[in-house]
């Protein structure tokens, strides 16, 4: 993929030395939906990862909600907020999993993704100290995984194969990725949850997240797009997570990253933007999102502590991350050929 004309997006500066750049490719759509600005290869798709969540949480919501079951008004508030995001494990958003797992007569052991440490750092060193182990509750995707057996369940459907790419509940989620992304799904691998992934280009990944944003008031986009703003800790964490930061410093945005450097945004005024880092690295997907949100006219200076990630020496800053998005990178498309 090195031939590729992928734009430079962001650098890395440490005492006035360009010590690092990330290229990849980055979309921004204008409120009717046409694209306001592109670098790189915004149409090549990408794998998605956990970027994809909302939508996934959308589907079971959608299968829940259609189900005669009690189970039908279960993904709600902070457990529809979790099932779209990528919580940080801590206690808080364990007891929020747990709690949708027993509602389904389900326990700990129904879930499919691997067993793993919390990312927040206290909650780790506390378990480690007092000598738990890995779970599979305590991995950042059990939110997902929950409402995907929550979905299983509410419709009768078998639940120890729901991570089949067959199975009715990815069915389900395949559908409503083409749908909201205006394309067909492009790939289909195995996220680093054991849970299908569905491949879409970055283009598709901002019209996506524009729908989310601009959904119809009581509609299941609109519901799992207000969960996400009134619940941001469950969609990350409540310390230090890009995306809940994001999210509690511009009220109505809506903010969800994935593996290998990928991000969408959208604000409530429906501007979108996709970003895919082509090294993988999260790291600017932030600062490179906001950089081109601004750049298309949208309102994000609510957020300026974001627009840089601080470069250490000695603990103390010598440096930041920063946007430098060039956008005659790549071939020239109009939007008729898009």
């Amino acid at each position: 993929m090195t031939d590729r004309p992928y734009a430079e997006l962001a650098r890395v500066t440490r005492n006035g030395f360009v010590e690092s750049r990330h290229h990849g490719s980055v979309v921004v759509l204008d409120p009717t939906g046409a694209v306001a600005l592109r670098a790189g290869v915004p149409d090549e798709p990408v794998l998605p990862r956990s970027t994809l969540k909302p939508v996934q949480a959308l589907a079971c919501l959608t299968a829940t909600a259609a189900a005669d079951s009690p189970l039908a008004g279960v993904l709600t508030g902070p457990a529809l907020a979790i099932a779209a995001g990528s919580h940080t494990g801590d206690d808080r958003h364990v007891t929020v999993v747990r709690d949708l797992l027993t509602a389904a007569g389900l326990t700990e052991d129904a879930l499919g993704c691997p067993v793993d440490w919390p990312e927040d750092e206290a909650t780790r060193e506390r378990l480690i100290r007092t000598g738990e182990r890995r779970s599979r509750i305590r991995m950042n995707c059990s939110g997902k995984h929950a409402a995907m057996l929550v979905a299983a369940v509410a419709r009768g459907w078998s639940t120890p194969d729901y991570l089949d790419p067959a199975h009715p509940v990815q069915r389900e989620i395949a559908a409503a990725v083409a749908r909201l992304a205006g394309t067909p799904v492009s790939t289909v691998a195995v996220d680093g949850c054991g849970a299908p992934l569905f491949g879409l280009p970055l283009t598709g990944l901002a019209r996506t997240f524009q729908a989310l944003a601009q959904a119809a008031p009581g509609s299941v986009e609109e519901r799992v797009a207000e969960a996400m703003r009134r619940h941001p800790e469950h969609v990350g964490g409540w310390h230090g997570h890009p995306n809940t930061d994001l999210m509690r410093a511009l009220p109505g945005v809506l903010a969800k990253g994935g593996a290998e450097g990928v991000l969408g945004v959208a604000t409530p005024d429906g501007y979108a933007v996709a970003v895919k880092a082509i090294d993988g690295s999260p790291r600017a997907t932030t600062v490179i999102a906001l950089a081109a949100l601004a750049e298309a006219g949208a309102a994000v200076d609510g957020a300026p502590e974001l627009r840089r990630v601080p470069v250490l020496g000695g603990g103390e800053p010598v440096g930041a991350v920063t946007a430098a998005i060039d956008w005659t990178a790549g071939p020239a498309r109009t939007e008729e050929e898009d």
